[in-house]
């Protein structure tokens, strides 16, 4: 085994004992770091402030994400004309946040005989919101509701 010291100095190729007596003589844990390497690398250190440390770093990774919130707006192919304004106008000020915007077109009873219609009313959206987002999934069908997503636009 290729042994690392406390002081993460290469001590080179020892026995598995004389690594053992190593961590115990100085009161730290032995480590397998590379056991897939040949001869596996084993190293000296406190166990527990290693895996502190990795959680650290992970927490520190997460915290750095990018959360992307995902705003929904509902209409169906009757929607006054009004009404649609009044939910382009909102989905406008969530992409301009920098939010994700679902607009889910809704069918009930035989509106689903036409869904063109709903296809029709969801591209004219994507038309008027095209200055400040780009589509991300085109409009498609899901049981009784076509679903299309608009991403905000890199500018």
């Amino acid at each position: 085994m290729r042994l690392i010291d406390a002081e993460g100095e290469n001590q080179g190729v020892v026995p598995l004992e004389r690594a053992v007596e190593e961590a115990i003589s100085t009161g730290l844990d032995l480590v397998e770091v590379a056991p897939n390497a040949n001869p596996p690398v084993v190293k000296v250190m406190d166990y527990g402030k290693f895996k502190y440390e990795q959680e650290k770093k992970a927490q520190a990774a997460r915290k750095q994400q990018k959360h992307i919130e995902v705003k929904e707006i509902q209409l169906r192919p009757k929607t006054a004309d009004h009404h649609l304004d009044f939910k382009v106008r909102r989905a406008r000020g969530w992409l301009e946040e920098g939010k994700k915007v679902k607009v889910r077109m809704r069918f009930r009873g035989r509106e689903i005989t036409y869904p063109e219609i709903g296809r029709e009313k969801l591209r004219d959206i994507a038309e008027e919101l095209s200055d400040v987002s780009e589509v991300e999934q085109t409009p498609s069908m899901d049981r009784y509701s076509m679903l299309m997503v608009l991403t905000p636009s890199e500018e």
